[in-house]
This record gives structure tokens, C-alpha cells and sequence, in this order.
């Protein structure tokens, strides 16, 4: 079945598709990624959180969360039975995917961009304190110094910007994390199922075969399904006419029609 856009949905879409060709282009340009890398520890974080909350929903403890300079990250957590295995490391790639969806949606219903900035830095600033920081003590071990710095200062520059970013700049960096998220995970995803073919390296697709006897082939093969239909769900909503008013803080809202 044939979607077209709706036309209050035109000014958002525009918005993103600019954020998407922006993330496209600098990856092309050498040293520019200095300019994305913050983005990139954001989806770390929100990839390792979602790992951290699956223990915490499934009954496990987390021992420890870790981010570190080179975009990677772990979290050590109690092992539990086999589902809660499959929970928890299906959550990082999911759960990035999902954070972006939920942004993508945010936009269309015209949320407050502000509130959206300062709700995912409190997240941030959450998983480091509690999962980052509170948690290796409990256990006995040190914190990851990174961690604790990369922690702080993305909320920081979150909060920031949500206090004091224009309207339509707020909304675009909403709109450009959302696509941050989306990339990387779909991006993330792709060299896990390359891995997942050629070699055993130690990925969350690794840890599902070893919980489940199921090759982590078909477990890359399978998030990447997940993350698609994930992706279309959301994006159908831009195809379904909203009857609130457009949102006046678009960088390219149209004028209202007379009629």
C-alpha cells in the first residue's frame, strides 16, 4: 500500500531529512566526525542503558556500566535464567533503535523540543550516576573515569541547549539525535551481522548464541528485522494527518494556507 506524507508532516519530515544528510556528509569529511562524536557517546549510552534496565526489569543487579573513548561500551550484570539473557542483549541494539523511534514520534506529535532535550539528559545523567558510578562501588570496583566524565558532560551540553537553543534549533537537534540513534544502531547492526558471518567476536549477538545454542547469524539477522519494522511503525505516522495545530518551531514550517 502506497503512504504519502501529510501535508502538516511536510515541515518535519523536511527537518529530518536535512538532519539525516547532514549525519550522512560528515561522515565523508575527514576529521568531521569530531563534530558527531558527542552524538555517538549519547547512543552509547542509551545502547548500554537499555542493556542495564533489561537486568533491572528481568530481576537481575547491574555491577557496572561502562562507556568508553572509542564509542564502545559493557555492562556487567548478575546472570540470570535464559530469558532474561535474551532480554538483556537483545536491549542495547533494540533499545537505541526504540530511543530514536520515540524521538521520531515526539516530533510528530510537536512535543516540546526543550523537554525532550532535558528529559534525555536526566536520562543520561541517571544511567551514569546510578549504573556508571554507584554500582562498580557497590561492588568494589573503581568507576570508569570516562564514563563519569562523558556522563556529566552530555547532560550538561543537553541541558544547555535545552535552556537556552532557539525553538527551531532545539527542535532540529532533537530531530538530529533521533537520526543519530537510528543510523547507529542500523549502522551498529550491520557490522555485527558481518561479524556475526566471519568471525566470533564477542558481540550481543555472540552472548544470545551462547544463551540459546541459536548462531548469532540469525540473531544479527533478527534485530536488524526488529529494527526495520520498528522503524516503518514509526514512520507511518507521518503518513496519518494530525487535527492539533502544526508545530511553529519547525526550521521549515509552511505559512498557513487562507482559505
Amino acid at each position: 500500500m502506497k503512504l504519502m506524507i501529510a501535508h502538516d508532516a511536510r515541515p518535519q519530515v523536511t527537518t529530518l531529512m536535512l538532519a539525516t544528510a547532514l549525519s550522512v556528509i560528515l561522515w565523508f569529511i575527514p576529521y568531521a566526525e569530531i563534530l558527531t562524536y558527542p552524538f555517538r557517546i549519547f547512543v552509547t549510552f542509551i545502547h548500554e542503558g537499555g542493556h542495564a534496565l533489561a537486568a533491572l526489569v528481568t530481576g537481575n543487579s547491574v555491577l557496572s556500566l561502562t562507556v568508553a573513548a572509542d564509542g564502545s561500551g559493557e555492562v556487567y550484570s548478575a546472570s540470570g535464567g535464559v530469558l532474561s539473557q535474551m532480554f538483556i542483549s537483545s536491549a542495547g541494539y533494540l533499545g537505541a533503535m526504540s530511543f530514536g523511534a520515540l524521538l521520531l514520534l515526539l516530533i510528530r506529535r510537536a512535543a516540546s523540543a526543550r523537554i525532550v532535550l532535558a528529559g534525555s539528559a536526566t536520562l543520561v545523567l541517571l544511567l551514569t550516576v546510578l549504573f556508571g558510578f554507584l554500582a562498580p562501588l557497590w561492588n568494589l570496583s573503581l568507576p570508569g573515569l570516562f564514563t563519569l566524565v562523558a556522563g556529566v558532560a552530555l547532560p550538561l551540553g543537553l541541558f544547555a541547549a535545552a535552556r537556552y537553543a532557539g525553538p527551531r534549533l532545539a527542535t532540529f537537534l532533537v530531530g538530529f539525535i533521533a537520526v543519530q540513534c537510528v543510523l547507529n544502531a542500523l549502522f551498529d547492526l550491520k557490522n555485527v551481522l558481518f561479524a556475526s558471518a566471519l568471525t566470533e567476536a564477542q558481540t550481543d549477538a555472540f552472548n544470545m548464541a551462547r544463551a540459546t545454542g541459536i548462531h548469532q547469524l540469525f540473531w544479527a539477522a533478527f534485530w536488524v528485522g526488529v529494527s526495520f519494522v520498528i522503524l516503518s511503525l514509526v514512520l507511518r505516522a507521518y503518513a496519518v494527518g494530525k487535527s492539533r495545530p502544526t508545530q511553529s518551531d519547525l526550521p521549515f514550517e509552511d505559512s498557513p494556507l487562507e482559505v
